[in-house]
């Protein structure tokens, strides 16, 4: 993996294609952001204090994912001696960004971004430029566009990889199914998202190999669970041979599992799992993310950070996968 140094240049972008996860800026730090010299982000001077400030972004509580993720953020910022403040956007876009520009007013050591969606936290990544204060993005990717239209960039971004996420249970319908079934299927996802969008990539990847495999609908559950029921019960009724479900975040698997149930078909259920619900005949494969992990491994990058100067552009975490008989643990939710 590349690595980013204080004495180098800024992050250079990292496509989309190469790994799927991550969309990071190809524009210039502002002249308040960089080190004259290098053109390196700075650490701020609230790094330097016996309790630096740790701003964290997160979209919601409502997904145990952002729970999990919040207290792996305040257990190690904690261990780690950062003054650790958490604010919870409730999945909407521009509230996040009133939060990150209150937070960033008192000039933190860092923000730890976990977007609401790709796009529009393009315009936190900037503000936080603007103010001299390194972003780390972690989970849902800021959009590469968006980022390279603001001239802003990001110091590091943690997640899942995605892309062989979906991979692998691609493949394990594959193998269910068998390698040249006729296979009708629907996808739950959410297009807002670069880590979903990554996710699809994947798994329509791993059944290009069957010929007789299609995607016959798409719709947008909004990581959300009620909106997943309800995407998936209309999908189901508008696709009558349907026979297969790629559910590509948790909310959605939980989502797509009670639409199934509910109509009484037999459809099963494949992708990012829902945590703590166990895999049957119905729901035979899942991959899970571990993001109170996540959350604790963004602080020691930060710390690593302000006392080195030197951290990684990229960490791509690897996927638990689950199959029938198994049930993901507390935590461990796509």
């Amino acid at each position: 993996m590349k690595k980013f140094l204080m004495a180098g240049a800024l992050i250079a972008s990292l496509s989309l294609s190469g790994c799927g996860a991550i969309d990071t800026g190809t524009g210039e730090a502002s002249s308040n952001q960089a080190n004259p010299e290098s053109g390196a982000p700075s650490i701020p001077e609230n790094c330097n204090s016996s309790n630096p400030t740790l701003a964290v972004l997160l979209p919601n509580l409502a997904n145990p994912y952002y729970v999990a993720m919040k207290n792996g953020f305040e257990d190690e910022g904690k261990s780690r001696g950062f003054n650790v403040k958490v604010q919870i956007a409730n999945d909407d876009d521009s509230q996040q960004l009133s939060q990150a520009q209150a937070m960033l007013q008192d000039r933190p050591c860092a923000l730890a971004l976990n977007p609401v969606n790709s796009e529009p936290a393009a315009a936190i990544v900037k503000s936080a430029n603007d103010l001299g204060i390194p972003v780390f993005n972690v989970n849902v990717g800021v959009s590469e566009k968006a980022l390279s239209s603001q001239g802003a960039s990001i110091v590091q971004y943690l997640g899942a990889d995605n892309v062989d996420g979906g991979r692998v249970m691609g493949e394990q319908m594959l193998k269910d199914f068998g390698e040249d079934s006729a296979l009708e299927i629907g996808l739950v996802t959410a297009p807002d998202q670069t880590i979903v969008v990554s996710r699809d990539d994947g798994f329509k990847e791993a059944i290009s190999s069957n010929p007789n495999a299609k995607v016959v609908s798409t719709v947008d559950g909004k990581v959300q669970l009620d909106t997943s029921v309800n995407v998936t019960s209309a999908m189901l009724q508008g696709n009558p041979t349907m026979n297969a479900i790629f559910a590509s975040t948790g909310p959605a698997a939980q989502g797509a599992l009670q639409a199934v149930q509910a109509s009484g078909r037999d459809v099963k259920v494949y992708g990012f799992c829902a945590s703590e619900i166990p895999l049957t005949d119905s729901y035979p494969g899942c991959v899970a993310q571990e993001p109170e992990k996540y959350g604790r491994e963004v602080v020691d990058q930060i710390h690593t950070f302000v006392e080195s100067g030197e951290v990684e552009s990229e960490i791509l975490k690897p996927l638990k996968q689950f199959t029938k008989g198994q049930t993901p643990a507390p935590g461990e939710v796509g």
